[in-house]
């Protein structure tokens, strides 16, 4: 049983590597069918990156080593992101290594140096997107931690298995507090993976686009690991509601079964598809905001996250 939490460990990188494409492939299939249009076949994403994997790369003639680098780096951390969050359990070797705010810390890792990637070149366009991406990374981050250091406050510890078991096990019953974080974090969400209102991950016009723009000079290898990792950081920040705001589902306890670990994957991917049909049907009914407007979007989002904390710390609710 001593293996068990290194199983879980490893079941859930796994599982995040492979269900992260169909995630993205699923949130597409639904949205074709709000729109009432042929949707893409649910394995698209898989074929994509398979397909850039074949490809030769072509670089910039003035590329630098950190252009080239950049694609392992952000997918390296989207990876370890994965594999701190309690998706399938909560008894996680990697998680004494990272609490919730490290886990912020690595997407920030990201965002870094995908920003400065795209700035090496020397595109306006890779430029263009580089700023706009720190903008709403500047805006969404405190919103984030604003959420998370809430649900710290209710379990005790900033580690993220902690705090999701912690949840889990406390009496059912409503708690205004994580409603209004709740609805904080969504909109986080949404910004964060250049979702719509804030971007639109199917558009290619160079004037309104963020996180494509970043990526007009990859190609091949390189380019499959950055769409690997959107696809990741999606999933990642799924599972991350999932642990705050639907607990139930994974493995809890000091001694997990390996019955329990199975029946967290159905668990897992049940919730999976009512995100991603949830995500589908906020892009169907959401016009895309101006850039100019992204600032309040994700104010708004602030604003929820301290009335969260101001109920728990007011009303204890």
């Amino acid at each position: 049983m001593t293996s068990l939490p290194w199983l879980t460990q490893m079941l859930e990188v796994l599982a995040a590597l492979a269900a992260a494409p169909l995630f993205v492939g699923w949130i597409n299939q639904c949205r074709a069918w709000l729109q009432n249009k042929s949707a893409p076949p649910l394995l698209q994403p898989y074929r994509a990156i398979r397909k850039l994997f074949h490809k030769d790369a072509v670089l910039a003639t003035n590329a630098s080593p950190l252009f080239r680098i950049a694609p392992y780096v952000v997918f390296g951390a989207m990876v370890c992101a994965a594999a701190v969050i309690p998706s399938l359990g909560t008894r996680l070797p990697f998680s004494d290594a990272a609490d919730a705010i490290a886990l912020v810390g690595l997407f920030a890792t990201a965002r870094v140096f995908m920003s400065l990637a795209a700035m090496d070149v020397g595109t306006a366009f890779g430029t263009l997107g580089a700023r706009r991406e720190m903008l709403v990374g500047f805006l969404a981050e405190p919103a984030l931690l604003m959420v998370i250091f809430l649900a710290s406050l209710i379990a005790t510890s900033t580690a993220l298995p902690a705090i999701s078991e912690g949840l889990a096990t406390r009496a059912l019953g409503l708690y205004p507090s994580l409603a209004f974080t709740g609805v904080a974090f969504l909109l986080v969400l949404l910004a964060e993976n250049a979702r719509i209102p804030v971007d639109n991950p199917a558009t290619h016009l160079e004037l309104t686009m963020i996180h494509e723009a970043m990526l007009l000079e990859y190609s091949a290898r390189h380019l499959a690991l950055m769409e690997w990792a959107a696809a990741l950081k999606l999933f990642n920040y799924a599972c991350i509601g999932f642990a705050l705001f639907l607990p139930w589902g994974t493995v809890t306890g000091a001694a997990p079964s390996p019955t329990t670990l199975l029946v967290s994957i159905p668990v897992l991917g049940t919730k999976l598809l009512g995100a991603g049909a949830v995500l589908a049907l906020i892009e169907t009914v959401s016009a895309k905001l101006r850039i100019f407007r992204a600032p309040e979007f994700l104010a708004t989002a602030f604003l929820f996250a301290v009335l969260g904390l101001l109920v728990h710390l007011l009303l204890g609710a």
